[in-house]
């Protein structure tokens, strides 16, 4: 009997030690969430908020799925990608802008944000001049990289997003614009053509005038 209620007693001790074992730490959980919200943050202010592309390198993981609108929809691409996009309007015009929120849960990280946007190329400047553009990330973290990317910006109100219209009002000018130069082309053959005659008819009314 004694060795039976030793027996049971060793097991009941491994089990608790089992389920100790198990059980997540809440304290590790939320200081990876706090660590996940520094990365996130530190993408922002070191790629976007200045010009600092290498940091990519130490926040992404090598590749990454995005998405994204357009072709951008659940596309793994690596993680220069990310230095590409930044690059492309460092080059065209100074970056700036705020962290308004975030939310972590797990192993993801939601960043609400604003970017501000001055360009300096003559194009840009036509069709907006600067932006400012409130935008949503949700990143997904492994070991300490991001892994996945949710992107959503609220860009209908900006030059960006007027490119539909301005795009659908070109295609429609574009038929008037052709007929515009047809008919001009076929009212300078027909001046042309009837010149002669012109000519013909003035030649002949001298020619009774003086008969």
């Amino acid at each position: 009997m004694k060795l039976i209620t030793t027996a049971l007693f060793m097991i009941c001790i491994a089990l608790a030690a089992a389920a100790q074992e198990v059980q997540p730490d809440p304290a590790s959980s939320v200081n990876t969430q706090q660590q996940n919200k520094a990365l996130a943050r530190r993408f922002y202010e070191q790629v976007w908020f200045s010009n600092n592309p290498a940091a990519v390198d130490e926040i992404f993981a090598p590749t990454y799925v995005v998405h994204d609108t357009g072709d951008r929809k659940n596309a793994t691409e690596n993680a220069e990608e990310q230095k590409k996009i930044a690059a492309y309007f460092w080059e065209r015009g100074t970056m700036t802008g705020a962290i308004n929120y975030q939310i972590a849960e797990g192993d993801l990280v939601a960043t609400r944000w604003l970017w501000e946007f001055k360009p300096n190329v003559w194009w840009m400047k036509l069709l907006g001049g600067r932006e400012q553009i409130p935008i949503i990330n949700v990143f997904r973290f492994r070991d300490g990289k991001i892994v996945e990317v949710w992107n959503h910006r609220h860009d209908i109100d900006t030059a960006r997003g007027n490119v539909p219209f301005v795009t659908g009002l070109a295609l429609g000018l574009l038929p008037a614009l052709a007929l515009l130069i047809l008919s001009a082309v076929l009212y300078f053959k027909l001046k042309r053509l009837r010149r002669p005659e012109a000519v013909v008819d003035e030649r002949n009314e001298n020619a009774t005038e003086r008969a």
